[in-house]
């Protein structure tokens, strides 16, 4: 019976060839993991119900594979990553690293099956060394690539794999390879990336970039393009920086003057880097968009800087765009809107509605209509902060979401201070004292600013989860409030070659009159000055509109062990949601994977990893066993435990 199962979700997916729609199938009768958000639409819910609350303190490492990519001969080893979620297509799992190798490996066993290298040039600085894997696209054939694998590169170059094999689809580009940096305005090779897998939808492959966007102003163009699934051949690109006079008014784009249009034709990046969702049926890919570049300084770009910090619909065979919702105006903060956007039902007052779920780095979460990105719950414009430096015009008002905040947005007071013992809490608090903090959206200032929340999030790439059962978004968040200040040119080197300042990141910001420094509000002993938790686990309950429950995630125990008393690590990873009623979370500091029961938030189980696991897993069930798989590689930036692993869990046969 499980065979003719499996047949019948193979058939299905065969006369839906070449769809998104097939994938869905797939997932709906296998329990499977077909593409990086577990559907389309990026819910990650899984129908998977084999684990639940009574037995999931029986589960255990059923299997374990080592990539060996560690990092030897690579320029930026220290930015190295394992951020990848396997897709599982048949019986084999298809992930990849950020050093652009692709495996595929036995869903049930781990073996390998086969292992590409894309053949990075190590010695190059890439600005990320990061990838959150791979797409799939299939045909009504049997041939070579009647199931593709598709994966972006950090050196910007998307690949066409096949599925059986792993070699190169010849057909697909220039022998299975297309160059993304041609046509975007190249300034730096190390800067122009891919990091998120490609959305797939009917033919169409569709991908963005990720660019290192403090740099300067005049940067890569970060438009959006979608290629044919069978030749590579372009059929469409978005840039989210119009590049003309005027918007048309029919485009749903408020028109702005001529000082903003002029500025748009050499203002840069708003790229996609992070992950899309597709509503097959409508034709439609969801796409979150990051800052028109810099970030911190917005004088060179007036207005509000559409479509950056955005969450859009694009007409998937097109690019035309259907309707936009800009969730921060002129950014001066780095709020990407990095989450993956979420497709989802929701019944609401007895009304069902087709909707997107956004969640920002801003710690709101925005419920928007599917068809026309009109506001389910209302959206504000409220008055911030002003008093931005000299040449910068701040936007006087920012779009806040009436469903209550995931984490706080007020400004630091000394008074808030924290710290291990008396000397690092009063050394907290002179420092506080120092800065500027009028809560959320306090513009950057050369005396230095508190930005609350931090430029990681609230929620950051880790996203969203949603329960259709319980109607409750889940998400990953960070309360990490962040130093930053603007450095005027001529003391910019002066004070970057210095010592003053030695943990802190500079960027140059070329083009503007200051350069920038930025970090963690911390306390001498390296310690954020606020108190913990610095990192939670959050249910909203969407069709309420309140939070369901929060709790902390994870400890600092594998960081510093003295420090395991302290609940509520950084986390940076997402979580996914099963119908066995349980939430599975790695993303916290320490080595473990998590779950919670999902109408609670207590916690009932943890897993032992052989490094951090700032990743988002996936489940499937195979031969009537269900798995919940995790990569395990650690995180630089945050600095976890360095490693190699996937991780495969399952109660015991």
């Amino acid at each position: 019976m499980k065979s003719h199962r499996w047949l019948d979700c193979r058939t299905r997916r065969c006369l839906l060839a070449g769809t998104v729609l097939a994938l869905a199938a797939a997932t709906a009768c296998g329990q499977g993991w077909p593409v990086y958000g577990g559907e389309p639409g990026g819910g990650r819910y899984s129908s998977a119900a084999q684990v639940t609350a009574g037995n999931v303190a029986r589960l255990g490492t059923a299997w374990t594979f080592h990539t060996g990519e560690l990092g030897e001969g690579l320029a930026r080893r220290d930015k190295l990553t394992f951020e990848s979620t396997p897709i599982l297509v048949g019986r084999t799992l298809y992930f990849n690293t950020a050093t652009a190798i692709v495996f595929a490996v036995d869903a049930a066993s781990g073996a390998l099956r086969w292992r590409y290298d894309a053949r990075i040039n190590r010695g190059t600085r890439f600005s990320e060394m990061a990838a959150r894997g791979v797409a799939t696209w299939a045909t009504a054939g049997n041939g070579p690539c009647s199931t593709t694998i598709f994966a972006g590169t950090i050196d910007a170059r998307l690949i066409a794999l096949d599925a059986e094999s792993g070699q190169p689809c010849e057909a697909f580009g220039a022998q299975g390879v297309i160059d993304l940096s041609r046509g975007v305005r190249l300034r730096d090779r190390g800067e122009y990336l891919v990091t998120s897998p490609p959305a797939v939808v009917g033919d169409v492959v569709v991908v963005g970039s990720a660019i290192g966007d403090n740099r300067g102003t005049s940067l890569e163009l970060g438009v959006v393009r979608g290629y044919d699934a069978r030749s590579g051949a372009l059929r469409w690109a978005w840039d989210p920086i119009p590049r003309a006079a005027r918007i048309p008014a029919e485009a749903g784009n408020p028109a702005f003057g001529d000082v903003e249009a002029q500025a748009a034709t050499w203002t840069g990046a708003a790229n996609a880097w992070s992950l899309f969702s597709a509503a097959p049926e409508q034709g439609l890919v969801f796409v979150p968009t990051g800052s028109a570049s810099p970030d911190f300084f917005g004088g060179e770009r007036p207005g509000d800087n559409h479509w950056a910090n955005s969450v859009v619909a694009l007409d998937a065979a097109t690019g035309v765009l259907r309707w936009g919702r800009q969730l921060v105006h002129h950014d001066l903060w780095d709020y990407d809107v990095a989450s993956q956007p979420v497709v989802a039902t929701l019944t609401r007052d007895g009304v069902r509605r087709a909707v997107v779920l956004q969640v920002t780095k801003t710690g709101e979460l925005f419920v928007l209509d599917r068809d026309d990105g009109t506001p389910v719950y209302p959206i504000e414009e409220r008055a911030v902060p002003g008093g931005a430096a000299e040449g910068e015009t701040a936007a006087p008002t920012q779009p806040h979401s009436t469903l209550p905040a995931l984490v706080p947005q007020g400004p630091v007071r000394a008074d808030d201070a924290w710290g291990l013992t008396f000397w690092d809490r009063g050394r907290c608090a002179d420092l506080i004292r120092s800065l500027r903090s009028d809560g959320i959206f306090t513009p950057p200032t050369v005396g230095g600013s508190i930005e609350r929340p931090g430029y990681v999030g609230g929620a950051n790439w880790g996203g969203l989860a949603y329960d259709p059962q319980h109607q409750y978004a889940i998400a990953v968040v960070n309360d990490l409030p962040m130093v930053v200040a603007l450095v005027p040119r001529a003391q910019y080197e002066s004070t970057r070659d210095s010592d003053a300042y030695p943990k802190y990141e500079f960027a140059s910001m070329r083009g503007t009159p200051y350069g920038m420094r930025r970090d963690l509000l911390r306390s001498p002993l390296g310690l954020p000055c606020t108190a913990p938790p610095w990192g939670a686990l959050v249910a909203v309950d969407v069709a309420r509109g309140r939070i369901a429950w929060r709790v902390p995630l994870g400890t600092l125990g594998d960081m510093a062990w003295p420090l395991r008393f302290l609940h509520g690590s950084p986390a940076i990873g997402g979580p996914i949601v099963t119908a066995g009623g349980l939430v599975f979370v790695g993303a916290a500091s320490d080595d473990y994977l998590r779950a919670f029961d999902i109408g609670t938030g207590q916690e009932l189980w943890k897993g032992r990893l052989p490094a951090g696991g700032q990743a988002t897993p996936m489940t499937y069930v195979l031969d009537g066993r269900q798995y919940v798989v995790i990569a395990a590689g650690g995180h630089a930036g945050l600095g976890t435990t360095r490693g190699d692993s996937l991780v495969a869990f399952a109660l015991p046969n």
